[in-house]
């Protein structure tokens, strides 16, 4: 899966003369969390999020009236208050390399760029809902977690054994534990088709724990 087959295309954009009470405004008219910035050439120069904006706000108890309130968002101009630091991702990037880019800079949304040009935006929550797709929860049926030892071709054992069981893998997520003295893997299934029990009793041969198994 690419970042392009996540992101938002054709993103909602702003340049940095616009205030920061529009932005909010717009902000909530479109029904998002983020704003790449752009010059008067469409070139991208900033970024901001709702979090920068409601920094930007002023405290629910400063003395301010209202009126005033309005009148400082009214002054202030999202140039003040953008991140000039861009971080982007190309659209041809891997997800996982747009996940990796968003822990370590701490950031919650990425510009998405394709020869230097802004052609989408990649946030944590489309990253999520990709993780969730991943193992499968929109689709009903028992979901197991064991543990695995780290064995040339065990995996492809047990997803016969699920197979043999009369199961369908909806759903597959796998991570090492670091922890562990030795190579094992906890790895979840969704699976279709087939009751707990039988699953278990399938797949036992082949892993060193099973951790936990539910219908959902």
């Amino acid at each position: 899966m690419l970042v392009r087959d996540r992101m938002t295309p054709r993103p909602v954009t702003i340049t940095d003369d616009v205030t920061v009470l529009d932005a909010i405004n717009l902000m909530t008219e479109k029904g998002v969390r983020h704003l790449p910035v752009t010059n008067r050439e469409g070139r991208l120069v900033g970024m901001v999020s709702d979090k920068e904006l409601l920094k930007a706000a002023p405290s629910p108890v400063t003395s301010l009236s209202v009126w005033e309130v309005k009148e400082m968002l009214h002054l202030l101009t999202i140039q003040k208050i953008m991140d000039i630091k861009l971080t982007t991702v190309g659209e041809e990037a891997p997800l996982e390399e747009a996940a990796v880019v968003m822990v370590v800079n701490k950031l919650d949304g990425l510009p998405v760029t394709r020869n230097g040009v802004l052609v989408g935006v990649i946030t944590e929550t489309d990253i999520f809902r990709y993780f969730l797709e991943l193992l499968g929860v929109k689709r009903h049926g028992v979901r197991i977690t064991a543990v695995m030892p780290g064995e040339p071709g065990l995996m492809a054992k047990t997803t016969n054994a699920i197979f043999e069981a009369g199961g369908n893998i909806m759903g597959l997520g796998l991570i090492e534990l670091k922890d562990s003295p030795t190579e094992l893997w906890e790895i979840t299934f969704k699976v279709q088709g087939v009751a707990k029990e039988k699953l278990v009793e399938g797949i036992k041969p082949f892993v060193k724990d099973v951790v936990d198994v539910r219908d959902q």
